[in-house]
């Protein structure tokens, strides 16, 4: 079986990949995607996010990094991807699945699954536009509105030649509000033979085992599962093989984010270096008391000075209490 890291807009940049691959457990990961509109885009709009590319397209940790596209123009799509893989991208992503309203109101992401026609048309450009040996992937959810044509979306994606599908188990309607029904998924793996990833509220391994039993997928795509536990693709992986693994402690997590907050003092402005730890600590309160607890101190800090006066204290407090 294989997990592969989200591509979570606004979230899951590469700083965010190299922490979460770092860990273990997971075999790909897939950039935010990029915006393709109406033109060629520059190779530094490629590099800008998928800074892996310099590094043959792979995280510190050696995991590959796809990159991700969007758009609704085929030729535009195509040629985009052709220049992502001359770029050294090791594979190439379509982005059907986006819910964000300013993306479908410019035809972007989960509005196109009310198009399986056009959907066939930009996997197919892609296809063709960059090398049989590097992989062609989309991922798309159950439907815009319903799941009514989902048969008809995946249809058209394996006849334009997709190497793989990764299914959010839920419409754009649906948004991210549980439950994800990865029940719609099980035919779908019954009728086509290339490989279907599971996405969607896995949280835990019993969320994993449940999802296997209902999609009848063992492959998977972890998005907020991840940043809540980042030793989640170890769990699994190690509870399907009956190796016994303790997750991760709070030290260890509270490492990562200092890891996290050092590189933001480099890549952010002074007055952003605590956003995008305090963005991880929202997800990770989820499953660390602790996590909350310093958020509650931290959130209304703003100095880099501050911040890590703050983060120091905290963890001299934890090795006291352990």
């Amino acid at each position: 079986m294989r997990i592969h890291l989200a591509p979570m807009e606004g979230v899951v940049n590469a700083r965010m990949r190299a922490l979460i691959t770092a860990v273990g457990g997971v075999d790909r990961c897939v950039t935010e995607f990029v915006r393709v509109s109406d033109q060629l885009l520059p190779a530094r709009v490629f590099h800008r996010l998928c800074p892996e590319l310099k590094d043959q397209g792979l995280t510190p940790s050696g995991i590959p990094v796809y990159v991700q596209l969007l758009g609704s123009d085929p030729a535009l799509m195509g040629e985009n991807a052709h220049r992502a893989a001359t770029l050294g991208a090791p594979g190439i992503d379509i982005n059907f699945g986006c819910p964000a309203k300013c993306v479908n109101r410019h035809r972007g992401g989960a509005v196109l699954l009310d198009e399986p026609a056009l959907l066939h048309q930009i996997v197919n450009q892609v296809r063709r536009a960059v090398d049989p040996a590097i992989p062609v992937t989309a991922k798309i959810r159950l439907g815009y509105r319903d799941t009514g044509r989902l048969g008809e979306i995946v249809d058209a994606i394996v006849s334009a030649g997709a190497n793989e599908l990764t299914i959010h188990a839920r419409t754009k309607e649906d948004g991210y509000k549980p439950p994800a029904h990865w029940q719609h998924i099980a035919p779908l793996k019954q009728r086509h033979s290339l490989p279907i990833y599971a996405n969607g509220e896995i949280w835990q391994v019993s969320d994993y085992q449940a999802c296997v039993i209902q999609s009848q997928c063992e492959d998977v795509m972890l998005g907020r599962g991840l940043l809540a536990q980042p030793d989640l693709a170890l769990q699994i992986k190690t509870a399907i093989s009956g190796t016994h693994y303790l997750p991760m402690a709070w030290q260890a997590v509270l490492q990562l984010l200092i890891f996290l907050f050092e590189d933001s003092l480099i890549t952010c402005q002074p007055r952003h270096v605590g956003g995008p730890v305090k963005q991880w600590l929202g997800y990770l309160r989820r499953t660390y008391p602790e996590a909350g607890q310093l958020f509650s101190t931290i959130k209304r800090l703003t100095s880099p000075e501050d911040l890590h006066s703050a983060l120091q204290q905290h963890r001299r407090d934890v090795a006291i209490a352990a």
